[in-house]
């Protein structure tokens, strides 16, 4: 099972994400790091395990209010040769323009995917992974890109916002309900892991691994808690 740092990036700063109230996002603090710079964040998790992958959310550019780039472009070469995993809100209009590479893998959200047409960009990608997006009352973006399983490509999220942060577990039934639609696809949660019984949980429950940002920087999943997880 694959356990997926969280970077979230805002205003320039790493920042701590909760329940997804993006307005109440603070600068990180962490042992992890001296600053909240998302690149010296980057290199403090990387410190911590080999992880193979690392998660940037560019909250600037899913929220249309700038974008980050220089900082994303500057992580993927720190933590090379893991791969970097970008959500930058991306539509159909810029699938073709924006950055890829082969150690960068592009998150589409549902939250900003407008248009169910764009699963084609998604499912002709190779580096594609698309993100179920789900608020506390419920999916966010296109029914269709929900319920028709068809549409999705060969790597899934499903992200429960409201559980970022907020350490209340994984949602299991709704990532059961997902998985139970995904036939052989790659399937991670994110949003509520508070440590290595969360782990433990989700993988019995199937899932291919896991996005994590406070447990690590709160010290509730350590550096023995991974390499535990990565010889079972």
């Amino acid at each position: 099972m694959q356990v997926i740092p969280v970077i979230d990036i805002r205003n320039g700063v790493a920042v701590r994400a909760i329940a997804g109230q993006r307005e109440t996002y603070a600068p990180l603090v962490t042992p992890l790091a001296a600053t909240s710079d998302p690149v010296d964040v980057a290199r403090g998790l990387m410190s911590l395990h080999p992880f193979a992958a690392l998660y940037v959310a560019d909250l600037d550019a899913i929220e249309r209010r700038g974008e980050n780039r220089a900082a994303v472009a500057t992580i993927a070469r720190a933590i090379a040769p893991a791969r970097l995993w970008i959500d930058a809100g991306f539509t159909r209009d810029d699938v073709a323009t924006e950055a890829g590479g082969e150690t960068i893998d592009r998150v589409f959200g549902s939250e900003t995917l407008a248009l169910v047409t764009t699963s084609d960009a998604m499912r002709n990608d190779p580096h594609a992974i698309f993100s179920l997006d789900f608020s506390g009352s419920g999916y966010l973006g296109d029914p269709r890109l929900y319920a028709d399983a068809a549409l999705w490509p060969d790597r899934l999220i499903v992200m429960t916002l409201a559980r970022v942060g907020a350490k209340q577990g994984p949602d299991l039934a709704r990532f059961r309900e997902i998985t139970s639609r995904a036939g052989d696809r790659r399937v991670y949660a994110a949003g509520g892991v508070r440590g290595l019984d969360d782990l433990l949980r989700l993988k019995r429950a199937g899932a291919a691994g896991a996005l994590v940002a406070t447990a690590l920087h709160e010290g509730r999943l350590t550096a023995a808690d991974l390499d535990a997880l990565a010889r079972q």
